[in-house]
């Protein structure tokens, strides 16, 4: 239904930023919530970022708010992790990821990996120190 490609992982230095890319395509994506999730080795995968798209509320890790933004361009199909003051603990692949609106939600319809349906292949993005 929904296809999610990943771009902008990279190589970058303790405190630097990147840009990660989600490009969507297929359905319409007004009833979907975009998520950011990632995975480090030896480690679950754990949640970074969601944002609905017919919305503009946004859930952030603790880990990550102050320093990590998410965004979505509707007319592009995109969503982007904006991310700065990077720290080696950040190393992970970040997978983006699509789910539908239930009739009811919680923070953990956003939080919760399960029930996402939709997943791009991931991009690496490694912090050194």
């Amino acid at each position: 239904q929904v296809q999610l490609v990943e771009s902008g992982g990279g190589l970058v230095q303790a405190g630097g930023s990147l840009r990660l890319s989600c490009a969507a395509s297929g359905r319409p994506l007004g009833s979907y919530i975009m998520g950011w999730f990632r995975q480090a080795p030896g480690k679950e995968r754990e949640f970074v970022a969601a944002i609905p798209w017919s919305g503009s509320t946004t859930y952030y890790a603790d880990s990550v708010k102050g320093r990590f933004t998410i965004s979505g361009d509707n007319a592009k199909k995109t969503v982007y992790l904006q991310m700065d003051s990077l720290a080696p603990e950040d190393t992970a692949v970040y997978y983006c990821a699509a789910r539908l609106w239930p009739y009811l939600s919680s923070s953990s319809t956003y939080t919760k990996h399960q029930g996402y349906t939709n997943w791009g292949q991931g991009t690496q993005v490694t912090v050194s120190s």
